[in-house]
């Protein structure tokens, strides 16, 4: 490193497209949350600045936030390609920022340097699950991401490994910032009061989180359900915010005459949600495809068994511990799900402290520790401090 690197002439200031927070509930809303929860905790001598439409809740609901260096800004919400074409160019130049990190895309113009997450390249993959138009501009705005992003990542090992099969990127070049688990939502401990509001009884129903849509297979969850024996099934309880495409799981239980068996809670707060996973007698999610599956993590995390698909990403964080089901085989899901409803207490017991296990292994802090190893890279070198520089390099446990 040249004499000069060593001198910066000021603070660096991070951007962070933050607006995933005023939307539904989705895993790249709770990766930013985790993520720079701990980030601007490890690098105090960096300014972060997320962008979003309510600064106030944010802070309110996430105090790690209100910080000296964190500087939540309004961007007022908007279409993506206002955003895009617009809002983030301007904010960049007006906020000074040395860095802006996005999900998925970057803006259209403005000069770099930009961090990018892209979390799966699943429209590439399994494009069946998604429009025509969302795949042309999900791939174009891919190729462009990976050609201009000075800093590349991604949240799984298959996501890493797609990324390079799809776009001829070399595999080093993608950092691997795994998901992570909020311990304090998702525990075993948790209080069951919730639960009363919602009308459910501890223990005494089978669980699916994810929003309504095709990928998230809940046509095939709903049909598996149907097999198992009437009368000694528990309720299943299918928490997620309509989507798209979502109207032949509520055809299918009305066809099937399961309406007062499936119940769909579409409103679940944070506090509620990590009741009814902890409550659960067992958490199933047969999506089609995932690039990480934090909702097969959370549920480790509460102590419950799950049942998952076999395949993607879901093999790499289930590692041995979840029941795998073929996702197209609706009758061997069935099975799958009366087999681990089955399993005996002492089994049962070991397999949640196996859950446990592995969602601990799964640690925000180790992977905010690599998006700062990964920032600072793409940072000019004058724009780092030593602190700053040790805090991202400090050793942590590896996710996974």
């Amino acid at each position: 490193m040249s004499p000069h690197m060593s001198r910066p002439s000021r603070r660096p200031r991070i951007g962070v497209d933050f607006h995933t927070f005023d939307g539904i509930f989705q895993g790249s809303r709770s990766h930013l949350l985790g993520l720079y929860g701990q980030a601007v905790q490890l690098a105090p001598h960096w300014d972060f600045f997320l962008l979003l439409d309510d600064p106030q809740a944010l802070c309110r609901d996430h105090p790690v936030f209100d910080r000296p260096n964190v500087h939540p800004t309004r961007m007022p919400h908007a279409a993506g390609p206002v955003r895009l074409a617009w809002q983030l160019p301007l904010l960049r130049r007006e906020l000074q920022l040395d860095l802006l990190h996005l999900q998925y895309r970057l803006p259209w113009w403005g000069e770099g340097p930009y961090a990018c997450t892209i979390h799966d390249v699943l429209f590439e993959s399994h494009p069946q699950f998604f429009s025509r138009p969302f795949t042309w501009l999900a791939r174009w705005s891919s190729r462009d991401a990976v050609r201009r992003a000075r800093a590349l990542l991604t949240v799984s090992a298959y996501s890493q490994a797609e990324l390079a099969r799809h776009y001829g990127v070399a595999p080093s070049r993608i950092q691997v910032t795994h998901n992570g688990v909020d311990l304090a939502r998702f525990r075993p401990d948790i209080d069951p009061t919730p639960l009363q509001a919602l009308g459910l009884t501890p223990g005494g129903y089978l669980c699916c989180v994810g929003r309504l849509e095709p990928r998230k297979n809940h046509v095939g969850l709903v049909q598996a359900y149907a097999r198992l024996p009437a009368g000694q099934r528990p309720p299943l309880v299918i928490v997620g915010q309509r989507d798209f495409a979502y109207a032949e799981v509520f055809k299918l239980v009305q066809q099937l005459g399961l309406q007062d068996e499936v119940r769909f809670l579409e409103r679940v707060s944070d506090a509620e949600l990590g009741a009814v996973l902890a409550h659960a007698r067992l958490f199933v999610y047969p999506s089609w495809a995932e690039g990480f599956g934090m909702p097969v993590l959370e549920a480790m995390a509460c102590g419950v068994p799950v049942v998952t698909s076999r395949g993607t990403a879901l093999q790499e964080v289930a590692e041995g511990v979840a029941w795998l089901a073929d996702p197209h085989d609706p009758a061997q899901l069935a099975q799958v799900m009366a087999r681990a409803l089955a399993e005996d207490d002492a089994a049962r017991q070991a397999r949640i402290a196996q859950g446990l296990a592995r969602a601990l292994a799964f640690d925000w802090a180790s992977s905010a520790r690599v998006l700062l190893q990964s920032l600072a890279a793409a940072l000019p070198g004058a724009m780092v401090t030593p602190d700053a520089r040790a805090a991202a390099a400090s050793p942590g446990r590896p996710a996974g």
